[in-house]
C-alpha cells in the first residue's frame, strides 16, 4: 500500500454527508459521492483522502468501491502515514484504557470503531491475541496491524479468526489462521474470579464474549440459595457465575458439545462440577419440555446468539425474542428473575423492550425492570454510531 499521504486518491463528498462527516461520523456512504471509474477501479481497503464540496479535508478513509459503507475515516490528519507506528500508537492507548479498567490481560482489546479501528476486533486472553478483521481496509494493513501488537504487546499467539460474515460484505474470504504460537488447545479465560476456557480457533466469534462481564456480575449476586437455568450457555460463563456465588442449582443448556465440554472442563477446574448440570437441547425446545413438565426456577437467563443477522430478518427475529421471552418468563417462579439479551445490532434498544414487553404478556406475567444494561466498558460505544451500541439486556423481577 503506498504510503506516501500527498498520492492519495482525493473523494470528494456531497455538502451533506461533507457536515455529518465533519461533526464526527465516521462512514461515507456510496451514494454520497460519484463513482466515478477511477474510484471503482481503486483496490477495496485502499487509503484515500476525502473532502468537502469546497475543498476542504475531512481525513484519510479506508475505500471499498464495492460496499454500502465505502468509506471508513482513520483519522482527520490527512498527511498521517498509516503504518505500524500509526497503529501501533493507537493500540497502546487501547491498552492503556483497558489496563485502568482491569487488573488483569483479560478484555476486549479494540472495539472497531470506538477505538479507531474501523472493522478490526481484537480480543486479549493473556498472551494470546484473537484478530477478527471484518474491513477491507485493515486486510490489507494486516502485517502492519501484526507489527504493531509485536511493539506493543509481544503477544506468544495470534489467532486471525477471519470467519465473521461481515467480511463477505467487504468482499473478502473467510478462514481460521494461527499465525503465531501453537495450537494448544483450549485457553484459559480470567473474569470475575473465576478460570473458564474457550476454544478461540473453533468456537463462536473469538472464542468468548466479554461483553456480558457485568451482566453476569449482577446476576450472580441474586443467585445464592437459588435454582438457575441457563440457556444458550455456551461456555458456562453466567452458570458457573451463579454457582460459584452460590446457587443451590444450576442447569447449563446449550445445543453444541464442544461448548458444554468447555464449561464442563471450567466446572472442574473451578471445584463447582457438583453444582451444575449440563443439557445438551435446543433452547425453544427445551423450554417447552420444562413448561409441559412443570419445571420452575428462581433465576431464568436467555442470551442468545443474534436472531437478527441482517436487516432482511428484522420481523422474524423479533418475533423470536418475543417468543423467547414467553418461554422463559413461564418458567419462573412466583418473586424470582429473568434476564433475558440481544447482540442483534438491528435491534434498536426500543423495538427489543417492546417485543419482551408483549412476551411477558403472552406468558402473563407481571413485573418490575430491575436492570437495563448493554456491553461493559471494553466495548465502547462510538458517540456518532449509535448501533455500536448493539447489546441490550434486561433483568426482570416476576
Amino acid at each position: 500500500m503506498d504510503q506516501n499521504p500527498d498520492q492519495f486518491p482525493v473523494i470528494s463528498i456531497e455538502a451533506r454527508a461533507a457536515r455529518r462527516v465533519r461533526t464526527g461520523h465516521p462512514w461515507v456512504f456510496s451514494n454520497e459521492f460519484a463513482m466515478t471509474p477511477e474510484l471503482k477501479a481503486l483496490v477495496p481497503g485502499s487509503i484515500v483522502r476525502v473532502k468537502g464540496p469546497e475543498g476542504h479535508d475531512l481525513g484519510l478513509f479506508m475505500f471499498n468501491p464495492r460496499t454500502l459503507i465505502a468509506a471508513r475515516r482513520l483519522t482527520r490528519d490527512v498527511k498521517a502515514r498509516i503504518d505500524a507506528d500509526f497503529l501501533g500508537d493507537r493500540l497502546e492507548l487501547a491498552r492503556t484504557r483497558r489496563d485502568r479498567l482491569f487488573a488483569r490481560p483479560f478484555y476486549r482489546f479494540v472495539h472497531a470503531e470506538a477505538d479507531g479501528f474501523p472493522g478490526l476486533v481484537i480480543d486479549r486472553f493473556g498472551d494470546t491475541l484473537v484478530v477478527q478483521v471484518n474491513s477491507a481496509g485493515f486486510e490489507r494493513l494486516t502485517d502492519s496491524l501484526i507489527a504493531a501488537l509485536d511493539k506493543v504487546l509481544a503477544p506468544a499467539r495470534i489467532i486471525l479468526k477471519n470467519d465473521s460474515p461481515a467480511r463477505e460484505l467487504e468482499g473478502l474470504t473467510t478462514s481460521v489462521e494461527l499465525v503465531r504460537g501453537a495450537n494448544d488447545g483450549p485457553i484459559a479465560v480470567e473474569e470475575n474470579g473465576i478460570t473458564y476456557f474457550c476454544d478461540p480457533l473453533n468456537g463462536q466469534k473469538t472464542g468468548w464474549f466479554y461483553d456480558h462481564r457485568d451482566n453476569r456480575a449482577f446476576i450472580a449476586g441474586l443467585a445464592a440459595g437459588a435454582r438457575v437455568v441457563d440457556f444458550y450457555s455456551y461456555a458456562g460463563a453466567f452458570a458457573l457465575a451463579c454457582a460459584r456465588a452460590g446457587a443451590a442449582e444450576v442447569v447449563a443448556v446449550d445445543r453444541s458439545e464442544g461448548a458444554l465440554q468447555l464449561a464442563a472442563k471450567a466446572a472442574a477446574h473451578n471445584g463447582l462440577e457438583t453444582h451444575l448440570q449440563f443439557r445438551r437441547a435446543d433452547a425453544f425446545a427445551e423450554m417447552e419440555r420444562m413448561g409441559r413438565e412443570g419445571e420452575r426456577f428462581d433465576i431464568v437467563i436467555a442470551d442468545p446468539p443474534a436472531f437478527v443477522k441482517s436487516k432482511k430478518h428484522l420481523k422474524s427475529g423479533a418475533q423470536g425474542y418475543r417468543k423467547m421471552t414467553r418461554l422463559a418468563a413461564a418458567l419462573v417462579k412466583p418473586g424470582g428473575y429473568l434476564m433475558v439479551a440481544s447482540c442483534s445490532h438491528h435491534m434498536t434498544p426500543d423495538l427489543f423492550a417492546a417485543e419482551v414487553r408483549q412476551g411477558l404478556a403472552d406468558a402473563r406475567r407481571e413485573g418490575a425492570i430491575i436492570r437495563m444494561s448493554g456491553a461493559g466498558p471494553d466495548h465502547p460505544v462510538h458517540p456518532f454510531l449509535p448501533e455500536s451500541a448493539y447489546l441490550k439486556a434486561q433483568v426482570i423481577a416476576l
